[in-house]
């Protein structure tokens, strides 16, 4: 593993900072047993941007049998507002998979429930080895379900 460093070291520009602490908002502790990994940091600062930082903690993101249902006379929010939010919280699902079916439900769409589909191909389009190159995406409501690019 030195060995490894040192040669990387001489080849590019670097500087060993040591072991990883955070990367990409996710606080990572290592130990000689295993890595754990944490949003906490992220958590807090996601709170604090959203005005949420003195609310109750809970044990379940969602009462077990809740039916959410639109509120015809309640306030009507700003759509950016709640789309940052609820787009701050998917980020979380890579170290919280429990909280994902609370935000699959808040975060749906009203609209057409429409499935469009685009692809496109070149054959034989790259020019330095002449290979095809194709690639389609799908979406449904207006957000991108699956997608796939290939040479």
């Amino acid at each position: 593993m030195v060995e490894f460093k040192e040669s990387m070291m001489k080849e590019f520009d670097m500087t060993d900072l040591g072991k990883m602490k955070y990367f990409l908002g996710i606080e990572v502790v290592q130990f000689d047993d295993g890595i754990f990994i944490s949003h906490a940091k992220y958590v807090m600062e996601v709170l604090r941007r959203f005005g949420m930082e003195h609310s109750n903690s809970v044990e379940n993101p969602m009462v077990p049998g809740f039916k959410i249902s639109k509120d015809e006379n309640g306030i009507e929010m700003d759509g950016s507002f709640f789309k940052q939010l609820i787009g701050s919280m998917m980020y979380l699902t890579a170290t919280r998979p429990d909280i994902m079916y609370a935000l699959s439900l808040l975060s749906r769409r009203g609209g057409s429930h429409e499935l469009i589909g685009f692809t496109g191909s070149d054959y034989v389009g790259s020019v330095e080895d002449r290979r095809s190159i194709s690639g389609y995406v799908f979406m449904l409501s207006g957000a991108v379900v699956t997608w796939s690019s290939r040479k």
